[in-house]
């Protein structure tokens, strides 16, 4: 890892393969998305158009 500084502001240069080790590191951290039901997809998608059509 090498450091350099340009107009004041310092940056860091990785390996690729450092850089891509972090990257998996960074997406396992998120939670991933909750599959619903067809049923419970349709409820929510009728709730939100309903929540936007009072809004205008």
């Amino acid at each position: 890892m090498t450091q350099i500084v340009i107009d004041k502001k310092k940056y860091v240069l990785l390996l690729e393969k450092d850089f891509e080790v972090l990257q998996l590191k960074a997406a396992k951290k998120n939670k991933p998305v909750r599959k619903r039901s067809l049923a419970e997809g349709k409820r929510r998608a009728y709730k939100l158009i309903d929540k936007w059509a009072k809004g205008k």
